[in-house]
């Protein structure tokens, strides 16, 4: 069964379609591709495995091909260089169109590439991670990262359409899997309660990759993430939301090195931390931060920072965030779970009383 959703943004709206087998059925495609050439960005992970569907998909079309090093570390403007190299070796026009087959980071790296390629150019997401495609596929935020802060270099670039292959997760290894699992149980902590509730019952079908629960997942998660985007697409207020955790989680990725710690491990201790400092500032009850805690840790997702990663040294790289104004941190919190805000009222005191906890 296959479903297909709409991201709402007038003439740029575009489909997500969500399920098995999709990725090489050409007719998902065509009418996104503005012209005859098309470039293909994956990594050496991925290509072994599913490039050459996406070719046959593309059959009648220039197409060509960019293999990137396999990692988050890898998401540089190095090697993020490499596909302006393959494109214009190839000569392609305005009218082409490129192909993210792979995950957050060929995501991300591919989207900013078409946002800068001869002024914008078109390109469609083919995610084959259960991250991507229940979060960073969706909604145009693209980019790479600096040494000294997490995807600070990039652009807000609407994929034409979403292609979300769920039997791609079949190949996904189960570190990878969990990953994914975080920024699904962001979506139940901070709209829908009755989400969050289901998560914990069926963790366990998740976790053995379950077809029909891993497809609710992804459906439930990609229509939160399309009604939030439509609502806030350049995260004036709202979609700030979809941050929770992240704020924390950027500082453990850049302190530990790119790549040591996957994406979705470091926003499940984000989430963690955040619940914590929202139980210090009294709006979550021990329970219910006992509650996410153990979510986070059933989805085999670990629940405490580095132990050498020190308050002041959380502090230095939170400052370099994207969520900074005026000078001013400001977190998404929750007030229940199901519930959540952005603000950038909270007490330093309890803040660094939640950065010392989280390491300990």
């Amino acid at each position: 069964m296959t479903w297909s959703l709409t991201v709402a943004l007038g003439a740029r709206a575009y489909p997500i379609h969500i399920g098995s087998g999709l990725l090489s059925d050409p007719d998902l495609y065509r009418p996104h591709l503005l012209g005859s050439q098309v470039m293909i960005v994956t990594n050496e992970t991925v290509a072994p495995l599913y490039l050459e569907p996406v070719r046959s998909a593309l059959e009648g079309y220039q197409v060509g091909e960019v293999v990137l090093p396999d990692g988050e570390q890898y998401k540089t403007m190095e090697v993020w260089n490499r596909i302006f190299d393959a494109l214009l070796q190839a000569r392609f026009g305005r009218d082409c169109t490129l192909v993210a087959l792979g995950g957050g980071v060929v995501g991300d790296m591919t989207g900013f590439a078409a946002a800068c390629y001869q002024r914008g150019v078109g390109f469609i997401q083919v995610p084959t991670t259960l991250l991507a495609q229940v979060d960073s596929s969706v909604g145009g935020k693209t980019g790479i990262n600096h040494p000294a802060g997490k995807n600070m270099i990039g652009a807000f670039h609407q994929p034409r359409a979403v292609i979300a292959d769920t039997s791609t997760l079949a190949t996904l290894p189960q570190r990878e899997l969990s990953a994914g699992l975080a920024e699904v149980l962001k979506y139940g902590l901070i709209r829908d309660p009755i989400f969050l509730a289901w998560l914990e019952t069926h963790m366990a079908e998740l976790l053995a990759r379950d077809p029909d629960a891993l497809a609710y997942i992804i459906r439930r998660s990609c229509e939160i993430k399309a009604e939030i985007v439509a609502e806030d697409e350049l995260e004036a207020g709202q979609r700030a939301l979809l941050n929770l955790g992240h704020t924390f989680g950027h500082a453990i990725e850049t302190a530990t090195g790119y790549g040591t710690w996957l994406h979705g491990e470091a926003v499940g201790v984000g989430i963690c931390m955040a619940a914590d400092l929202s139980a210090r500032m009294g709006w979550l009850t021990d329970v219910d931060l006992e509650r996410v805690r153990r979510l986070v840790a059933s989805a085999g997702l670990p629940v405490a920072a580095p132990n050498d990663l020190s308050a002041d040294r959380f502090l230095e790289l939170m400052a370099v965030d994207k969520k900074v104004q005026d000078g001013q941190l400001r977190l998404v919190l929750l007030q229940h779970p199901g519930d959540a805000l952005v603000t950038g009222d909270v007490d330093p005191n309890l803040l660094r009383a939640t950065l010392d906890a989280a390491a300990s």
